[in-house]
């Protein structure tokens, strides 16, 4: 079974992806990589299997083929399945403070009051390196690597079991690039995390 995209060109991708559970059979969490020449489709791909692009053929997650289903039906699994983009800057609303964009996600998806809202907020940045107080800031006061720690935030509040990184380091400083791959073998083995890498 594979998955197919077909581009306004009239190109059409076509992919096969093995190992469609989050877990080994022992119950590990798992990296995938997906690797490519530049243009090949590696992010259509993985836009895909999460349902962010339109596309043809197979999407099975945990035994339940997900290709069909309707908007309403997916949303349940969003919080998931969730996805960490390539520039940091450009995935976060500069309208917005930090405490909105990673409180963005639990508005939608869970029943908490703000009051709790906040402080997983607050949570959440400390355990990605960041001060609690930094939510009160906006985009465009951090660095490349603190904005892409509130993306990883903002991903990981919803307690996905799937995380889908689009090139996370590629915009990053070579200094800072090391400290991000650490961080996040920290935080997929605190939370049983399955990484699906670009």
């Amino acid at each position: 079974p594979g998955v197919s995209r077909k581009t306004p060109s009239d190109r059409v991708f076509c992919y096969g992806l093995m190992g469609s559970q989050p877990m080994d059979e022992d119950g590990r969490p798992v990296r995938i990589g997906v690797v490519g020449v530049c243009g090949s489709g590696k992010s259509t791909l993985v836009y895909a299997l999460l349902r962010l692009q339109k596309s043809t053929g197979r999407i099975v997650y945990q035994g339940r083929a997900i290709d069909a289903l309707t908007m309403k039906t997916l949303r349940a699994l969003r919080p998931e399945l969730q996805i960490i983009f390539q520039d940091p800057f450009s995935s976060l609303n500069p309208k917005l403070s930090i405490g909105q964009v990673v409180a963005e996600g639990l508005e939608i998806h869970s029943k908490l009051t703000g009051e709790e809202i906040d402080a997983e907020v607050a949570r959440i940045l400390e355990e990605v390196g960041l001060p609690a107080d930094s939510r009160y800031r906006y985009p465009h006061e951090f660095s490349g690597g603190q904005r892409q720690r509130v993306a990883i935030a903002r991903a990981l509040i919803l307690k996905p079991k799937i995380l889908a990184l689009d090139e996370p380091t590629s915009a990053l400083d070579r200094s800072i690039q090391a400290e991000m791959i650490d961080l996040l073998r920290r935080l997929q083995k605190k939370h049983k995390l399955s990484y699906l890498f670009i």
